[in-house]
């Protein structure tokens, strides 16, 4: 099974560099995958880092560059052949990348960067099992604070400060108290694909119907959850469970996930110790 799920995402990879001159489309390339489009993004941005869209983005500013650089071609040609409207959304976009305008591609010795092709490679793993239980769970109400952050690495640093300042602030003592001392949760929601955006909370289980000032209320569908336990000092420990879910656990077991929200729930106890015990839980449907 994790061979042929390498084979459809290579197949995926494929089809986005055959198409790279035309209007890509996530579900057609998630189609290939044999997968649906939350799950294909969800899992090509933990395997490589990068959102398909911005993985796209590159490559198309990538071949961009080449042809200006080895050609006679116009930049209006070029922006249009890569999908922008205009010059001004090309210069900008090649900009952020190349760090110089469109025009000075063909300059003597000028430097440009060159974001190459994905592959992906078997790697043999099985050294370590992957304990996990599978819940049926009916819809619930949190009550928590949010913030909205984007998944271009920005997140990485934002999560952890939005925790920071909610223990400094008392937020979290607030939530506990709300929840009669349920566990935290962090809970990842509302994915915007397309601009890479979504909201996260941290949050207590509470269907009171009463929100404090400066908290929100959000439902929880109703899931069938995939559940991890990640023990050792955070965040290492939980982002390392999180890898092995999408690199290991989904290509070897048939599901996929559902494109509901994740959550991950946190005991009282010291997070940084090394038997500190939290959980994750990942929306899962049976490919």
């Amino acid at each position: 099974m994790w061979l042929d799920w390498l084979i459809r995402m290579k197949d995926a990879l494929d089809l986005i560099e055959q198409k790279m001159e035309e209007q890509l489309d996530i579900g057609e390339i998630a189609k290939v995958a044999c997968s649906s489009s939350s799950h294909f993004q969800r899992m090509f941005l933990m395997l490589t880092g990068f959102t398909v869209a911005e993985y796209i983005r590159k490559r198309k500013l990538t071949l961009a560059a080449q042809e200006l650089a080895m050609t006679t071609s116009k930049v209006l040609d070029v922006a249009l052949k890569y999908g922008y409207d205009s010059p001004e959304s090309f210069s900008k976009a090649f900009r952020k990348v190349h760090g110089i305008p469109p025009s000075e591609a063909r300059s003597p010795g000028v430097n440009l960067k060159a974001f190459p092709h994905i592959s992906f490679h078997l790697s043999l793993k099985g050294d370590k099992d992957m304990d996990y239980k599978i819940i049926e769970k009916d819809a619930f109400t949190v009550i928590g604070k949010s913030f909205q952050t984007t998944k271009d690495g920005e997140n990485l640093r934002q999560i952890p400060k939005f925790w920071e300042d909610c223990n400094k602030d008392g937020t979290t003592d607030k939530l506990r108290s709300i929840g009669r001392d349920k566990d935290l949760l962090g809970i990842c929601m509302d994915i915007q694909h397309d601009s890479d955006q979504f909201t996260y909370l941290i949050a207590v289980e509470d269907s009171s119907g009463t929100v404090a000032e400066g908290l929100v209320s959000r439902s929880i569908p109703a899931s069938t959850w995939a559940v991890f336990t990640s023990e050792g000092p955070l965040p290492g420990a939980i982002q390392n469970v999180w890898k092995r879910i999408f690199q290991e656990w989904f290509p070897a077991t048939g599901y996929e996930h559902s494109g509901g929200p994740d959550l991950e729930l946190y005991p009282l106890g010291d997070i940084s110790a090394e038997d500190y015990r939290c959980e994750i839980w990942v929306p899962i449907v049976k490919n």
